[in-house]
C-alpha cells in the first residue's frame, strides 16, 4: 500500500491516489485543449481528442528511475508486486469519478469552450503512462476490458522489464515500448534499471512486441551527447521489433534533472530531433518521417504499411476499434483513419491544428541557438560523451 507520507506528497502534487496502488492525474493538455489552445501530440499524431484523456496507472511503482522522469522519481520503485491486489472495476470508477470532479473545476473558468464541457465529462481514451509499470498490476487484463467496454481506448506504456507479463497483455488500442537507449552501456545509465537482466527483459520485449497484432510504438526520449548515438545502431535494435510507429522526442527538463548530472545543454532541439528522426528512418527500409509535433519537440517516424496511395493512415479509427476489440481478427491496419495534412512534416503549424488557438511565445524557440551550437561543438571535441555514471555518483 502507498504509505500515508507518499499519498500526502503526490497529493501536494495535484495527484489523486485510487485505492492502494493506482493514481491520475490531469494533463495540462487536457486543460488546453478544453480552452481551445491545443492538444498533445497524440492528437497530432493518432487523433486523440486531449480534452476527452484520462491520464492514469494501475500501478504507481515502477522497476527503472530514468534520469528524465518528468514525475521526479515520487513513485515507489519494486521489482515485483509489493501492494494489496484492488478490483479493477471500482480502480476505474473510482479513477473516473475523481478526474470528472477535476474537470468540473476546469470548467469553472471563462476560458473554457462550451462545446468541449460536455465533450470531456465523458472521457474516451486512457493513457496509462503517468507513472509506474502498468502490465505489472495482476489484473491488468480486467482493467483493460473495463475501459474497452466503456468505449474508453487504452494507450499503455511498458518499459520493457516485465516480458512475461507483456506476453500475457490483452490486446490494447496502442501499445508503447520505452526505449532509453541503443545499448547495454548507455540503457544502464539512462534507465537505471533495478534489475540485473534488464538488457535481456529489454530485448525479450522488443521481440514480443513484434508479434503483436495491435499498433506499437517504440519511443525514444533523445538525450543530447547521452543517448543519441549512431542511428544506425538504433535501426539495428528497433528491427528487432518492427514497431508500426517510432517516436522520437528530445527530452524536457525534469526536478531531478541536474541530479543526473545533465542540464539544458543536453535537450535537444526541434530541429535536432528531426534530423535524427530523419536519418533513422533513411536505415530503416520501409519507414519514413510523417509527422510533427513541435510543441512536444517529437517527431513520427511511420511504418510505410501505414501509407496508401492518397497519403499517410496514423489516424485511429476509435469507434471502429470499440465496435471490435474482442475480435481475434483485428490488426492494426483495420481501425486507421488518413492524416491530415496539417499533422505531416512541414506543415505551416509544425502539427499544431489550426482549429486550435496557439499562445505564442513570446520569443520563436531558437532552431539551434548558438549557445547550444558552441557547446556543441566542444563536446565533439572530447574524446567521450557525457558519462552520467562520472558526473553522478548516486546513479547505480
Amino acid at each position: 500500500m502507498i504509505s500515508q507520507e507518499r499519498r500526502e506528497k503526490m497529493e501536494r502534487q495535484s495527484w489523486q491516489v485510487v485505492g492502494s496502488h493506482s493514481a491520475t492525474k490531469l494533463c495540462r493538455w487536457t486543460k488546453s485543449m478544453l480552452q481551445g489552445k491545443g492538444g498533445c501530440y497524440k492528437h497530432t499524431f493518432y487523433g486523440i481528442a486531449s480534452h476527452r484523456c484520462m491520464e492514469h496507472t494501475p500501478n504507481v511503482s515502477c522497476a527503472n528511475k530514468c534520469v528524465f522522469c518528468w514525475r521526479n522519481h515520487i513513485n515507489p520503485v519494486a521489482m515485483d508486486w509489493k501492494f494489496d491486489t484492488d478490483d479493477p472495476e471500482e480502480i476505474l470508477e473510482e479513477s473516473l469519478r475523481k478526474h470528472y470532479s477535476t474537470i468540473e473545476k476546469q470548467c469553472l473558468s471563462p476560458n473554457a469552450l462550451e462545446a468541449r464541457k460536455e465533450e470531456a465529462r465523458q472521457v474516451r481514451h486512457c493513457a496509462l503512462s503517468l507513472v509506474g509499470e502498468p502490465v505489472a498490476y495482476p489484473r491488468i487484463a480486467e482493467f483493460v476490458a473495463a475501459l474497452h467496454r466503456r468505449r474508453i481506448s487504452s494507450f499503455l506504456v511498458t518499459n520493457g522489464q516485465f516480458p512475461e507479463a507483456l506476453r500475457q497483455l490483452p490486446r490494447v488500442t496502442q501499445l508503447y515500448l520505452s526505449c532509453d537507449a541503443a545499448d547495454r552501456h548507455h540503457l544502464q545509465q539512462v534507465g537505471r534499471p533495478l534489475f540485473k537482466d534488464f538488457w535481456e527483459r529489454y530485448l525479450e520485449s522488443m521481440e514480443i512486441l513484434r508479434d503483436r497484432t495491435e499498433r506499437t510504438v517504440c519511443r525514444l526520449t533523445l538525450l543530447r551527447d547521452v543517448n543519441m548515438g549512431s542511428p544506425s545502431e538504433w535501426a539495428s535494435l528497433l528491427r528487432r521489433c518492427e514497431p508500426d510507429f517510432i517516436e522520437v522526442k528530445g527530452v524536457t527538463m525534469a526536478g531531478l534533472f541536474a541530479k543526473s548530472g545533465l542540464g539544458t545543454m543536453n535537450m535537444p532541439t526541434h530541429l535536432e530531433v528531426k534530423q535524427f528522426a530523419e536519418a533513422l528512418s533513411a536505415e530503416l527500409p520501409g519507414y519514413s518521417l510523417c509527422c510533427e509535433h513541435e510543441h512536444s519537440n517529437s517527431a513520427l517516424v511511420a511504418s510505410e504499411r501505414f501509407h496508401d496511395g492518397e497519403g499517410w493512415r496514423t489516424w485511429i479509427d476509435f469507434e471502429h476499434f470499440a465496435d471490435s476489440w474482442e475480435s481475434a481478427e483485428l490488426t492494426a491496419q483495420d481501425y486507421t483513419s488518413p492524416t491530415p495534412d496539417w499533422a505531416l512534416l512541414g506543415s505551416p503549424g509544425e502539427g499544431f491544428a489550426p482549429t486550435e488557438t496557439r499562445k505564442l511565445r513570446a520569443r520563436p524557440r531558437p532552431v539551434l541557438s548558438e549557445e547550444k551550437e558552441n557547446w556543441r561543438q566542444r563536446w565533439a571535441s572530447e574524446p567521450k560523451a557525457v558519462d552520467l555514471g562520472k558526473l553522478s555518483p548516486e546513479l547505480p
